[in-house]
C-alpha cells in the first residue's frame, strides 16, 4: 500500500536547515545518506511529491535550476511536484510543477491520484510535513539523523507528536548517519 513519506535530513538538535534556510551542513556532513546511496531507492518508489516554498527556493538557487533546468529532470524524472507557496515563485522550465496554497487535503489527494500506487514524499519543510501530520495524512517519518548540532533554524516538526502517534519500525546507520524510521499513527479525536 502507498504511503505518504516525510524523508529527510535532521541535526542531532532537530534542525532541517540552519538559520539562513541552508541546508550546507548536510553538505559538509557528507550528504543525507553519509557517502551511502539510500535516496535512489526511496525516490524509486514515489509517484508524487510535496515541497514547501523555502525548500523550492533554496533548490532553486543551489542548483542554479533556472540556468540549467535539466538538472531538476536529472534528478527527478517527470515525477509530478507540488510545490505550497503564498507567493509568486519562478517555474523550472520543463519541470512538472504545480503551485498551490492552502489545506493539504484536496491536493493530496490529487497527488495519490497522479502517483497510481505509488508514494507520496513530503520533501520538506518541517511545517508542511506537520500539516500533513495534522491532518493525518502523514504515514511515515524517514529521518536521517547527521552528525552535527545547529543550535537554530528551521525545526524538523515544528509541532506536538507524541509517542502515541510514533512507533519506531527501523534503525539503521548509513556512515556517520543515525537513519530512524517512525510509523506515524492518526491524531488524536478532540
Amino acid at each position: 500500500m502507498a504511503k505518504t513519506q516525510y524523508y529527510t535530513a535532521t541535526s542531532i538538535d532537530g534542525f532541517i536547515a540552519d538559520s539562513d534556510n541552508s541546508l550546507g551542513w548536510l553538505l559538509e556532513a557528507g550528504g543525507e545518506d553519509g557517502g551511502n546511496d539510500r535516496f535512489r531507492p526511496f525516490f524509486a518508489q514515489v509517484g508524487a511529491f510535496a515541497m514547501g516554498a523555502t525548500t523550492y527556493e533554496w533548490v532553486l538557487a543551489h542548483e542554479k535550476l533556472l540556468e540549467q533546468p535539466q538538472k531538476w529532470t536529472d534528478e527527478y524524472g517527470d515525477v509530478p511536484a507540488w510545490i505550497f507557496t503564498h507567493r509568486d515563485l519562478p517555474p523550472i522550465p520543463g519541470a512538472n510543477l504545480t503551485f498551490v496554497r492552502g489545506d493539504v487535503r484536496p491536493v493530496h489527494e490529487a497527488m495519490v491520484a497522479a502517483a497510481n500506487g505509488r508514494n507520496i514524499w513530503v520533501v520538506g519543510g518541517g511545517e508542511l510535513a506537520g500539516a500533513f501530520a495534522d491532518a493525518g495524512l502523514l504515514d511515515e517519518l524517514i529521518l536521517g539523523v547527521a552528525p552535527v548540532t545547529l543550535g537554530s533554524g528551521a525545526p524538523l516538526l515544528p509541532r506536538r507528536l507524541t509517542s502515541s502517534r510514533l512507533t519506531l519500525t527501523e534503525v539503521s546507520r548509513s556512515g556517520q548517519f543515525a537513519s530512524l524510521t517512525y510509523e506515524v499513527g492518526p491524531p488524536r479525536a478532540t
